[in-house]
Protein backbone atom coordinates (compact mmCIF):
# COMPACT_ATOMS: atom_id res chain seq x y z
CA UNK A 1 0.00 0.00 0.00
CA UNK A 2 1.45 3.06 -1.20
CA UNK A 3 0.45 5.91 1.84
CA UNK A 4 1.23 10.11 0.30
CA UNK A 5 0.65 12.91 2.98
CA UNK A 6 -2.42 15.47 2.31
CA UNK A 7 -2.01 18.70 1.90
CA UNK A 8 -3.32 19.45 5.49
CA UNK A 9 -1.84 18.67 8.41
CA UNK A 10 -3.00 14.80 8.88
CA UNK A 11 -4.52 14.02 6.22
CA UNK A 12 -3.39 10.98 4.29
CA UNK A 13 -4.00 9.62 0.75
CA UNK A 14 -3.73 5.57 0.41
CA UNK A 15 -3.56 4.02 -2.46
CA UNK A 16 -4.02 -0.40 -1.50
CA UNK A 17 -3.03 -2.43 -3.61
CA UNK A 18 -5.94 -4.12 -5.93
CA UNK A 19 -5.63 -7.22 -7.35
CA UNK A 20 -6.95 -7.77 -10.87
CA UNK A 21 -7.74 -11.13 -12.80
CA UNK A 22 -10.26 -12.44 -15.19
CA UNK A 23 -12.90 -12.59 -12.32
CA UNK A 24 -12.69 -8.72 -11.39
CA UNK A 25 -10.75 -7.68 -8.65
CA UNK A 26 -10.11 -7.70 -4.72
CA UNK A 27 -8.33 -5.31 -2.52
CA UNK A 28 -8.33 -4.95 1.58
CA UNK A 29 -10.10 -1.83 2.57
CA UNK A 30 -9.06 -2.05 6.37
CA UNK A 31 -6.37 -4.05 8.43
CA UNK A 32 -5.91 -2.68 11.95
CA UNK A 33 -2.25 -3.30 11.89
CA UNK A 34 -1.83 -2.12 8.39
CA UNK A 35 -3.15 1.00 8.58
CA UNK A 36 -1.61 1.71 12.21
CA UNK A 37 1.81 0.96 10.51
CA UNK A 38 0.73 3.79 7.71
CA UNK A 39 -0.35 6.19 10.22
CA UNK A 40 -3.85 5.58 10.98
CA UNK A 41 -4.78 5.60 14.43
CA UNK A 42 -7.60 3.58 15.54
CA UNK A 43 -10.26 2.32 16.86
CA UNK A 44 -12.72 2.78 14.43
CA UNK A 45 -16.62 2.15 16.05
CA UNK A 46 -18.84 2.50 13.09
CA UNK A 47 -18.75 2.39 9.56
CA UNK A 48 -21.10 3.96 6.77
CA UNK A 49 -22.06 3.57 3.68
CA UNK A 50 -24.13 6.28 1.36
CA UNK A 51 -25.77 5.76 -2.23
CA UNK A 52 -25.66 8.95 -3.96
CA UNK A 53 -26.70 9.87 -7.58
CA UNK A 54 -24.76 12.06 -10.14
CA UNK A 55 -24.24 15.78 -8.84
CA UNK A 56 -25.47 15.31 -5.27
CA UNK A 57 -23.45 16.62 -2.43
CA UNK A 58 -23.28 15.56 0.78
CA UNK A 59 -21.68 18.16 3.08
CA UNK A 60 -19.59 19.61 4.58
CA UNK A 61 -20.52 17.37 7.73
CA UNK A 62 -18.66 17.41 11.36
CA UNK A 63 -19.11 16.76 14.83
CA UNK A 64 -18.92 19.15 17.96
CA UNK A 65 -17.82 17.69 20.63
CA UNK A 66 -17.32 14.14 19.68
CA UNK A 67 -15.30 15.05 16.31
CA UNK A 68 -14.91 11.64 14.23
CA UNK A 69 -11.93 10.62 11.62
CA UNK A 70 -12.88 8.98 8.75
CA UNK A 71 -11.06 6.70 6.29
CA UNK A 72 -13.23 7.18 3.09
CA UNK A 73 -13.74 4.32 0.48
CA UNK A 74 -15.54 4.44 -2.89
CA UNK A 75 -17.12 1.56 -3.55
CA UNK A 76 -18.56 2.14 -7.29
CA UNK A 77 -18.88 5.35 -8.97
CA UNK A 78 -16.33 8.18 -8.68
CA UNK A 79 -17.06 11.26 -6.04
CA UNK A 80 -14.70 14.65 -5.37
CA UNK A 81 -13.98 14.54 -1.87
CA UNK A 82 -13.28 17.46 0.16
CA UNK A 83 -12.09 17.92 3.85
CA UNK A 84 -11.98 21.27 5.48
CA UNK A 85 -9.55 21.65 8.84
CA UNK A 86 -11.21 23.00 11.87
CA UNK A 87 -8.98 22.48 14.51
CA UNK A 88 -8.05 26.16 16.09
CA UNK A 89 -5.29 25.35 16.86
CA UNK A 90 -3.50 24.17 13.72
CA UNK A 91 -2.06 25.41 10.77
CA UNK A 92 -4.49 24.37 8.15
CA UNK A 93 -7.49 25.54 9.81
CA UNK A 94 -9.97 26.88 7.47
CA UNK A 95 -8.33 25.51 5.00
CA UNK A 96 -9.52 22.61 2.31
CA UNK A 97 -8.19 20.13 0.24
CA UNK A 98 -10.06 17.54 -2.32
CA UNK A 99 -9.31 14.91 -4.47
CA UNK A 100 -10.87 12.26 -6.59
CA UNK A 101 -12.01 8.34 -5.40
CA UNK A 102 -12.84 6.09 -7.82
CA UNK A 103 -14.13 2.10 -7.21
CA UNK A 104 -11.41 1.86 -9.65
CA UNK A 105 -8.25 3.00 -8.27
CA UNK A 106 -9.37 2.01 -4.84
CA UNK A 107 -7.59 5.12 -3.37
CA UNK A 108 -8.58 6.15 0.24
CA UNK A 109 -8.69 9.13 1.93
CA UNK A 110 -7.69 9.47 5.78
CA UNK A 111 -9.58 12.82 7.41
CA UNK A 112 -8.56 13.36 11.49
CA UNK A 113 -10.74 14.12 13.95
CA UNK A 114 -11.96 18.03 13.72
CA UNK A 115 -12.73 18.16 10.30
CA UNK A 116 -15.42 19.06 7.99
CA UNK A 117 -16.15 16.43 5.49
CA UNK A 118 -17.96 16.00 2.04
CA UNK A 119 -18.62 15.02 -1.26
CA UNK A 120 -20.08 15.07 -4.96
CA UNK A 121 -20.95 12.56 -7.00
CA UNK A 122 -19.07 12.35 -10.45
CA UNK A 123 -20.70 9.31 -11.89
CA UNK A 124 -24.00 8.39 -12.40
CA UNK A 125 -24.52 6.74 -9.17
CA UNK A 126 -22.04 6.32 -6.20
CA UNK A 127 -21.33 4.27 -3.18
CA UNK A 128 -19.28 5.89 -0.57
CA UNK A 129 -18.14 3.82 2.41
CA UNK A 130 -16.77 5.65 5.39
CA UNK A 131 -15.22 4.24 8.76
CA UNK A 132 -15.71 6.63 11.93
CA UNK A 133 -13.58 6.94 14.77
CA UNK A 134 -16.74 7.88 16.75
CA UNK A 135 -20.10 7.18 16.94
CA UNK A 136 -23.07 9.27 15.17
CA UNK A 137 -23.69 12.12 17.66
CA UNK A 138 -27.14 14.12 16.82
CA UNK A 139 -27.00 16.56 18.86
CA UNK A 140 -23.67 17.50 18.15
CA UNK A 141 -23.54 17.43 14.50
CA UNK A 142 -22.87 20.21 12.39
CA UNK A 143 -22.33 21.43 8.79
CA UNK A 144 -20.36 24.13 7.36
CA UNK A 145 -21.50 26.12 3.89
CA UNK A 146 -20.43 23.64 1.14
CA UNK A 147 -20.25 27.15 -1.06
CA UNK A 148 -18.63 29.48 2.05
CA UNK A 149 -16.85 32.52 -0.52
CA UNK A 150 -14.71 32.52 2.54
CA UNK A 151 -13.51 28.65 1.34
CA UNK A 152 -13.77 28.84 -2.44
CA UNK A 153 -14.13 25.27 -2.51
CA UNK A 154 -13.47 24.38 -6.33
CA UNK A 155 -16.50 21.99 -6.86
CA UNK A 156 -17.18 20.29 -10.25
CA UNK A 157 -20.71 20.56 -10.14
CA UNK A 158 -21.75 24.37 -9.48
CA UNK A 159 -25.13 23.88 -9.55
CA UNK A 160 -25.44 20.54 -6.82
CA UNK A 161 -28.02 18.10 -5.65
CA UNK A 162 -28.42 19.25 -2.08
CA UNK A 163 -30.44 18.20 1.20
CA UNK A 164 -32.18 20.71 3.07
CA UNK A 165 -29.91 20.73 6.07
CA UNK A 166 -26.86 21.37 3.69
CA UNK A 167 -28.25 24.46 2.08
CA UNK A 168 -28.44 25.98 5.51
CA UNK A 169 -24.70 24.95 6.55
CA UNK A 170 -22.81 27.66 8.64
CA UNK A 171 -19.69 29.74 7.03
CA UNK A 172 -16.30 29.34 8.71
CA UNK A 173 -16.42 32.65 10.68
CA UNK A 174 -19.58 31.93 12.61
CA UNK A 175 -17.97 28.36 13.59
CA UNK A 176 -14.75 30.24 14.42
CA UNK A 177 -16.01 33.10 16.21
CA UNK A 178 -18.06 30.28 17.92
CA UNK A 179 -21.05 31.02 17.09
CA UNK A 180 -23.52 27.85 17.20
CA UNK A 181 -21.84 25.44 15.14
CA UNK A 182 -25.17 23.04 14.92
CA UNK A 183 -27.82 23.13 11.98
Amino acid sequence: MKVVAGELPGTLILEPRVFRDERGSFLETWSERRYAEAGIPGPFVQDNVSVSRRGVLRGLHFQDPHPQAKLVTVLAGEVWDVAVDLRRDSPGFGRWMGLTLDAESGRQFFIPAGFAHGFQVLSDEAVVSYRCSEYYHPEAEGTLAWDDPDLAIDWPVSDPVLSGKDRRGRRLQEIADGRSSRR
